[in-house]
């Protein structure tokens, strides 16, 4: 999309965007609303940013024009990541990775930022303890896999049995699918379990979830009956909402360095192509996540 050019504030940098990823956040804002933070149309929707910095606003010393850079900024208010030019706080953003190139690199913040907190802020510790996470395949999904086979903990995922054979790649150690496959026969007990299926789901997570364990639902707070039985059990059941982090963005940096992650791309459209990008990622079934490319001068 094509808007005039914003000047960064105080503590800001201006990006020309090179990539952007698709989130069922934009696509959720675009039906309904989503999250209802950007008020009524119009708006500019999208929050993963990657592309060169334009500018600095003063204060700035994290970065100089020219740098390659990567954030979700301002989340969950407007970014306007479908635009040619966004603006956020330095802080809500990080060098991108030598490894990734702008397109990689859009798919990464919030979908890697709620995984990493997700497993490492609510659900910790990992090391030595079984994860299941859910719709393993998916753009949280497929780095939630990641993350947690790197801090050392036991993976058990969650996906479509076409994409079995990818996640025990990137180091699940068994995957199932709950389609045809009841939930409670095939996974032992487990000790956090990353649900972003919500519904039916987490219920069903909830009785292979250990005593003391930690699920953390995703797609949207459970209902007050559910958390009681949660309680009951003596389970923690969490819904948590993903916020910038630049402490996460660079810890998911390291492991990128480290060759431990890499975002999937599923499919790549151009800034044209949004609506069809859309379609394909609310349909779902893809391995990573949908990214939009910018055209460049």
């Amino acid at each position: 999309m094509s808007t005039d050019r914003p000047e960064p504030g105080l503590g800001e940098i201006l990006v020309r965007v090179r990539a952007a990823g698709v989130n069922p956040v934009d696509w959720r804002t675009r039906l309904d609303g989503g999250l209802g933070t950007l008020g009524s149309p119009p708006f500019v929707l999208g929050w993963d940013v990657a592309g060169t910095v334009e500018a600095t606003g003063r204060g700035v010393t994290l970065f100089e024009p020219g740098d390659r850079v990567m954030g979700m900024p301002r989340f969950p208010n407007e970014a306007g990541a479908y635009a040619e030019f966004a603006t956020g706080p330095a802080r809500h953003f990080v060098h991108v990775p030598e490894r990734l190139s702008f397109i990689e690199a859009a798919a990464l913040p919030l979908a890697g930022l709620t995984a990493w907190q997700a497993l490492t802020d609510t659900a910790m510790p990992l090391e030595g303890r079984h994860v299941l996470i859910h719709g393993a395949a998916g753009g949280v999904g497929h780095l939630a896999v990641q993350i947690a086979a790197a801090r050392g903990a036991k993976v058990t995922a969650t996906a479509r049995t076409a994409h079995h054979e990818r996640l025990r790649a990137l180091g699940a150690d068994e995957v199932i699918n709950c389609t045809d496959t009841e939930l409670a026969a095939a996974v032992a007990p487990v000790d956090t379990v990353i649900d972003t299926i919500g519904g039916a789901c987490t219920i069903q997570s909830l009785q292979v979830l250990g005593p003391g364990g930690t699920l953390v639902t995703l797609p949207g707070p459970p209902c007050d009956a559910v958390l009681q039985r949660a309680g009951e059990a003596g389970k923690r059941l969490l819904f948590m909402l993903v916020e910038p982090d630049r402490t996460g963005l660079l810890a998911l940096s390291d492991l990128v360095d480290r060759g431990q992650l890499m975002p999937a791309v599923a499919a790549m459209f151009p800034l044209a192509g949004a609506a069809q990008a859309h379609l394909l990622a609310e349909a779902g079934g893809q391995f990573g996540k949908t990214v939009l490319e910018h055209p460049q001068p």
